[in-house]
């Protein structure tokens, strides 16, 4: 169960995949646009009403770009998703009630908990970010660097507490409805970790290493790669690779901006100033790039189009971030809000980036010098190589079976 953009459902089909060939029957309960992902995944599949894009595309949505720090946006998007909680309940209930088990995202944790506990249904956490306190760095969500080992812990707990009250209205009432006695989210927190709930967290240990102060029970697995097995490139897009050196990608994932006609020119500016051609993905923010030395493409498996790239310019979303690693190809990280920043000072301390390039300040000279540090410096590429033969020999998939088979029958 997962709920979000892109980025928060397509590593669920790799490791939904995974469990399949292991011989459970998986279901992947998210937006009602994400379907075609389980089905090439091979498997089955249950709609959620929202749909995220259109959140992200109305006036609510756009308010997050008011927001100039990171506890701005997390105060505007708690808001906006607890207003659209609720709406996710009966569908998120009736898939549960055909289910053996329940493996939650931490985007419908703390509803999908009180699902589990309703119905007796064994459930696991499955993460794609370190959201449990610690002292060792500060809560990924606020995109902030450390306040010291006290303020980092003391700051995750306050937004573990903040994820709670997005599910505020909604947990009591499914609850009530499955007939379990009413707690307060901050109980219902506790609890959890008193339990010992376990969670694995699908993404590298070389990349964010097992905080030494979590408690047993978290556990970093490796990254759950997105299913595309056998995937071609579009004619175009190849004919476009083949025709020159290794041209540069550019995309900002599901994340949309103010003035996407704005900042593609800056990112076309910056291209041909560091003397690299472009690949330009149009993404949720509707970037476009045009000339012989620019190609704007659609989605596109970055499995297949990354190792082909001479750096890769990105929102630095977990996925997208994870997929450049992979690769391994030098980055240049543009973050845009929440955890990007947190995953885009992962890129600059393994060595595999110049220099993170917050959105909201990002100009054409700042981008092309980045540019011209991360495919001229030859470290960078040797670094990203060598990163990304060890990530690629990493199995995220064999812990989560493991934990699966350990929940019962």
């Amino acid at each position: 169960m997962t709920a979000g953009s892109r980025g928060d459902v397509a590593p669920y089909t790799g490791l939904g995949h995974g469990l399949a060939r292991a011989g459970h029957e998986v279901t992947l309960v998210t937006h009602a646009r994400f379907e075609p992902l389980a089905a090439g995944a091979g498997l089955r599949f249950h709609p959620l009403p929202v749909d995220p894009r259109a959140e992200l595309e109305s006036a609510r949505g756009r308010g997050l770009h008011r927001s100039a720090t990171g506890v701005g946006k997390l105060v505007r998007v708690v808001a906006m998703a607890r207003a659209l909680a609720g709406r996710m309940t009966d569908d998120l209930v009736a898939a549960a009630r055909t289910s053996d088990a329940l493996l939650l995202a931490a985007s419908v944790g703390p509803l999908g908990h009180a699902v589990a506990e309703g119905l007796s249904l064994p459930s696991l956490g499955v993460h794609l970010q370190p959201l449990a306190p610690t002292r060792e760095f500060p809560p990924p969500m606020l995109g902030v660097g450390s306040w010291g080992a006290l303020g980092n812990r003391v700051a995750g707990v306050g937004v573990s507490l903040a994820v709670e009250q997005v599910f505020a209205a909604a947990v009591p009432e499914v609850r009530h409805r499955l007939g379990l006695p009413r707690v307060r989210s901050a109980a219902s927190l506790r609890s959890r970790e008193r339990q010992g709930w376990p969670v694995c967290h699908g993404f590298s240990p070389l990349v964010v290493a097992r905080p030494r102060d979590w408690r047993p029970g978290l556990d970093v697995t490796g990254y759950w790669w997105p299913y595309d097995a056998d995937v071609q490139l579009p004619p175009r897009l190849r004919e476009f690779l083949d025709a020159g050196p290794a041209p540069v990608f550019v995309g900002l994932g599901s994340a949309t901006v103010p003035d996407p006609e704005r900042l593609g020119t800056e990112i076309v500016r910056a291209l041909r100033a560091a003397g690299l051609r472009g690949v330009v993905q149009r993404g949720w923010a509707g970037l476009t790039a045009t000339g012989d030395d620019m190609l704007t493409i659609d989605e596109v498996p970055h499995s297949a189009l990354f190792p082909r790239m001479a750096a890769v310019v990105h929102h630095a979303g977990a996925g997208t971030t994870a997929a450049g690693l992979r690769a391994g190809v030098p980055a240049v990280p543009v973050p845009v809000q929440f955890d990007e920043g947190f995953w885009a000072a992962r890129l600059v301390g393994l060595g595999v980036a110049p220099a993170a390039l917050p959105l909201r300040r990002l100009t054409a000279d700042a981008l092309s010098s980045a540019l011209v540090r991360a495919t001229r410096d030859a470290g960078y590429r040797e670094r990203a190589e060598a990163l990304g033969a060890r990530i690629r020999a990493e199995d995220g998939i064999t812990p989560v079976r493991e934990a699966v088979n350990s929940l019962g029958p």
